[in-house]
């Protein structure tokens, strides 16, 4: 028999990869890297979302009335009445006039995307309606990014978010088995996480409980509920110290009393601005607002620091923890809310892993028999990369930790017929050369040789649309492409190269009589 060449050599590497890390997946090992069942495989929770679009318009904003008061702060420009009109415009009023100049070139440079209007020394400050449409459209983008990185950071594997059409967002959530979980879920993806620490209006602080939320804005004020008690109300004003977009962590700490808090960490600009406004408050409160809820609302003892800030409450292990996530990855700049939800049970998730298991094992099998009886020998070398091909994609997507869909199951079948049309082609253009009279070696190589092209462009152009249907596709679309992807560039070594190698191999004990056994053919005409 001839020395094993370099084609059998790097088929044999292939199947031996392929079985081992295939293993893990195959035998649902508790240790190892494993393909992640998606949510038809294993049950769920399905969930079509909407967003407040409109939301996003009055955060913003809300935030660009803190950067105007921050700025001139900052520049020492004297102004007063800074105040949020309908949540769609910023009035205030300058009080020298000197600083007319200096404020309108500050506010240019700081809010792109604006207009300012004046009348004397008052001004007013709105969105263009160019940069309202894109604070709409970066809400929702924001809101997929956000979800995804609070699902991820909860631990989930391989969830679901994108964007659907103009305004909704798709959620899949694979592995969520009971109602608590669901219900956690839900409220961790629609949270706002809106952080924001606003001062206390000490001046009216008294008048609160007699106070209509249009009295109080009169005076650039709003009232807000306590978390714990709706009937215990707040003055604070309108534009927030500071918001959650100068947060860069949260974390899940413990109290003197052991109780679960949440410590948080501003940024440099963040730290600055809070040292600063909590240097002239001393004496006086400053609310922890989370969701337009006040959580707590201590007085400043003294400049507080470092931007290390607290937030307490009585909150479980497990809601400290969400909201931990929740801060981290960021509020959303506009609300969502539920459109659709429906829940896939395990059950119906093994009903589709019995039935698509059947369907790729009854397609095996009846290829496998196919080939062996037509094409006798050749057809067995054939399944042999077909089996190869198959180990390939499980431990390939084992090692990437890909999620499984029905459909990718699908791309799989579709995958093993492929993989064989491959051989197909090699198969019949031996066996045409065979007939014409060529020896054996020379029919295979020049088989694979003419038959190469044909294979390579057919390939190619599959794996293109697979490719095309990863990226623009979501969820089962990509799990097919996928599973495609993946069992064509496999195939290309175990169908092409793999075959070719084993043929280079066995070369010698390939007889000319028994080309039927070999070929299944009968023929004279090799030499």
């Amino acid at each position: 028999m001839k020395t094993l060449n370099f084609r059998v050599v790097l088929f044999a590497f292939a199947l031996i990869f392929g079985v081992v890390f295939s293993i893990p997946s195959i035998m649902q090992s508790k240790s190892g890297e494993k393909i992640t069942l998606g949510l038809d495989l294993q049950g769920g929770l399905h969930m079509l979302l909407g967003i407040k679009s409109e939301t996003a318009i009055e955060s913003r904003i809300k935030s660009m009335a803190g950067t105007i008061k921050y700025i001139f702060d900052d520049e020492e420009i004297i102004f007063d009445d800074l105040r949020i009109v309908e949540g769609k415009q910023i009035t205030f009023e300058l009080l020298d006039k000197d600083d007319v100049a200096k404020a309108k070139t500050l506010l240019k440079k700081e809010l792109p995307g604006t207009v300012l209007s004046e009348n004397g020394l008052k001004f007013s400050v709105e969105m263009t309606p160019k940069e309202a449409k894109r604070t709409k459209q970066n809400a929702i983008k924001q809101a997929v990014d956000t979800i995804r990185n609070r699902l991820n950071e909860f631990g989930l594997a391989e969830p679901t978010v994108a964007k659907q059409g103009e305004d909704k967002i798709l959620v899949e959530v694979p592995g969520i088995k009971t109602q608590a979980d669901e219900q956690r879920i839900r409220e961790l993806i629609a949270r706002a996480a809106h952080l924001q620490l606003m001062a206390v209006d000490e001046d009216r602080a008294a008048r609160v409980m007699t106070m209509n939320s249009n009295e109080a804005k009169k005076y650039g004020d709003v009232i807000l509920p306590d978390v714990y008690d709706e009937q215990r109300r707040y003055l604070l004003r309108q534009i927030p110290v500071l918001d959650g977009s100068k947060l860069t962590d949260a974390k899940v700490g413990f109290d003197k009393n052991n109780q679960p808090v949440i410590n948080f960490a501003l940024n440099g600009e963040g730290s600055k601005i809070f040292g600063d406004y909590t240097a002239k408050a001393v004496g006086k409160r400053m609310a922890v607002v989370l969701d337009n809820k006040v959580y707590s609302a201590p007085v400043i003892r003294e400049r507080i620091g470092g931007g290390h800030v607290q937030i307490s409450g009585n909150f479980k292990l497990n809601e400290a923890h969400d909201l931990a996530i929740a801060l981290r990855s960021g509020a959303l700049l506009a609300p969502v809310y539920v459109m659709e939800k429906r829940s896939v049970g395990p059950s119906l998730g093994a009903d589709n892993i019995k039935a698509s298991s059947l369907a790729l094992a009854l397609g095996f099998v009846l290829v496998v028999l196919f080939m062996i009886l037509y094409y006798g020998m050749a057809g067995v070398i054939a399944n042999v990369a077909l089996v190869g091909n198959l180990f390939l994609i499980i431990a390939i997507m084992s090692l990437f930790g890909a999620t499984l869909t029905l459909p990718g199951m699908a791309g799989i079948v579709l995958t093993v017929g492929m993989a064989v049309d491959a051989n197909v082609i090699i198969n019949e253009r031996i066996r045409e050369l065979l007939h014409a009279g060529k020896s054996v070696a020379k029919a295979v190589e020049d088989g694979y040789d003419k038959a190469f092209t044909a294979i390579l462009d057919a390939n190619v152009t599959t794996l293109i649309a697979a490719v095309v249907l990863w990226a623009y596709g979501t969820g089962p679309l990509k799990g097919f492409a996928l599973t495609m992807g993946i069992g064509i560039l496999a195939s290309m070594l175990t169908a092409i190269v793999g075959t070719h190698g084993m043929y280079q191999w066995l070369m010698p004990k390939i007889d000319r009589k028994k080309l039927g056994l070999w070929f299944g053919i009968k023929t004279e005409g090799a030499k």
